[in-house]
């Protein structure tokens, strides 16, 4: 068997067990449930133009999310594994992109031992399965800075073919997240094109063809939701970019160490790897440049340093922000590896059995956080009232009235063709709320009034008692007054409880309660 043969084995399999993994894991609450069900009423509704929860108009992120969602659903059905097929592709993608450029700079060995340290990752087991925007412009932004490099460090002027590449994966990854999607790349090349001396490179470009090709594809769906939606360009940039970036007030507050326990969890446990490679650098810089230039390990410290130091700047931080830095990190780590293999004068044998055993170890603590993260979302999701709607006799079509919360997963997982009626009280929350998803609701609500109907106070509750296929959901969790008089319990879950109104239930049998998956 070949050596190339050998590294495409490795990311086949590894490919696999994400999708493995994927598939026995129920929707996580609230991303997952969120984005999720965004993409399947883009499917339902057949509006492929305005990404809407609830019915609602959503624009906190751009939609390639959900037009990918929409599309793996039409093929595959309703189900959470066909959604985490986009996250999935677009890790493969990363550890592709990755694999391909390491070949290409350094050698087969070392790009194949990149692929085993980053695809058994939780980086990679993981965050490439979980449902929101943060693996694809992860992806995205790793192809834009390899096609760029690779066509910086070619002979002459820049290789035009990889550099057009460079500007589609910069469109796409404003579709996937916006600006950062051609900021970081942008930083991160423009940094290390002056750190070694490169700068003027920048002007030939073949920036004509390549700007056309970025603005055919990142441009025209911006333009047009800016037309439907006057405002809408304001509000996702203005407010869910910048102002997020710039504010405190907003949720998911971390301390400034917290990047770095980040990565030590996502690429555990190949990140102590990695001060090998340094010290290694240090102490004999003839030696440790032989396996690659120097260019290219200087491209992945100013990768990994620049975008880290950007997300540590705002207040609020995601630990799917450390996602673009996982190629070069997995490269650094696959360079240190030789360095302390050097230093433990190890056996040939033995390197391999300690190697095979540290791919075990991140598996291992993969599967087990999918375990864990079924037991915690059993816990918190809506599954098992969806289910006990359909042993109820509901039709995706009766009226579900929500009480003390959100549940995101619920229209997902029992394919509703109507929205959800939230009872809040709404005149008090415009005035109080933080940074929840009351607050991502009713700003929603401004860009569409009626859609907006959807939000009610619980005065509508005394209407639903009369409706024919009403239900309530409410919250095991929240107070609740006189609001659920003329209503019968007809099934308790986890999270969340199932009401009916009592005329209604008078007879009905009361379903039984489901099991939750383990």
């Amino acid at each position: 068997m070949t050596e190339q043969r050998k590294s495409w084995l490795a990311g086949a399999a590894l490919f696999l067990l994400l999708l493995v993994l994927a598939a026995l894991r129920p929707l996580a609450v609230p991303d997952e449930g969120r984005y999720g069900e965004i993409g399947r009423w883009m499917l339902q509704s057949g509006d492929w133009l305005t990404p809407r929860l609830d019915g609602i108009p959503f624009f906190h992120k751009p939609p390639y999310l959900y037009w990918l969602e929409a599309a793996a659903l039409a093929t595959f059905g309703v189900h959470a594994w066909a959604a985490r097929l986009v996250p999935a592709l677009h890790a493969a993608l990363m550890l592709l992109a990755m694999y391909l450029s390491v070949r290409q700079i350094a050698t087969e060995a070392i790009a194949r031992r990149a692929v085993w340290m980053l695809g058994s990752s939780l980086a990679f087991l993981l965050g490439g399965q979980y449902v929101n925007h943060d693996m694809l412009v992860a992806a995205w932004i790793g192809v834009a800075i390899w096609c760029f490099a690779l066509a910086f460090m070619q002979p002459g002027k820049p290789h035009a073919a990889l550099a057009r590449w460079g500007f589609v994966a910069c469109a796409l990854g404003v579709l996937s997240k916006g600006l950062i999607g051609v900021a970081l790349p942008g930083l991160v090349l423009l940094i290390w094109l002056a750190w070694i001396g490169q700068l003027k490179k920048i002007l030939q470009l073949p920036w004509a063809s390549g700007l056309a090709l970025f603005l055919v594809i990142a441009v025209p769906w911006f333009w047009l939701a800016q037309q439907r939606f006057p405002g809408m360009l304001a509000y996702a940039f203005g407010t869910q970019q910048v102002s997020r970036f710039t504010q405190t007030t907003f949720n998911n507050g971390q301390p400034w160490w917290f990047y770095g326990a980040a990565l030590v969890l996502l690429l555990f446990p190949w990140l102590f790897f990695v001060p090998n490679q340094v010290v290694a650098h240090i102490k004999h810089p003839l030696s440790a440049t032989k396996s690659i230039a120097k260019e290219w390990l200087i491209l992945c410290w100013v990768w990994v340093l620049v975008i880290i130091g950007f997300f540590s700047i705002p207040h609020s931080k995601i630990i799917g922000y450390a996602l673009p830095v996982m190629p070069p990190l997995a490269l650094l780590a696959a360079l240190g590896w030789d360095d302390a293999m050097a230093r433990l004068r190890l056996t040939t044998g033995t390197q391999r059995k300690l190697f095979a055993a540290l791919c075990a170890t991140g598996i291992a603590i993969a599967i087990a956080g999918n375990v864990a993260a079924t037991r915690y979302t059993n816990q918190r999701g809506a599954r098992d009232v969806a289910q006990a709607l359909e042993a109820a006799g509901a039709k995706p079509s009766d009226t579900v009235y929500l009480l003390g919360g959100y549940a995101y997963d619920l229209p997902f997982y029992r394919q509703a063709s109507t929205p959800m009626v939230v009872i809040q009280d709404w005149p008090g929350l415009r005035k109080s709320a933080g940074d929840g998803w009351q607050r991502e609701l009713f700003e929603a609500a401004d860009f569409d009034a009626r859609a907006a109907r959807v939000l009610q106070t619980p005065e509508v509750l005394a209407q639903a008692r009369t409706q024919t296929g009403a239900w309530v959901v409410a919250s095991n969790g929240a107070r609740i007054g006189r609001e659920l008089d003329g209503f019968t319990q007809v099934f308790r879950g986890a999270a969340w409880s199932l009401y009916q109104p009592a005329d209604q239930s008078a007879g009905a049998s009361t379903p039984e309660s489901p099991k939750p998956a383990e």
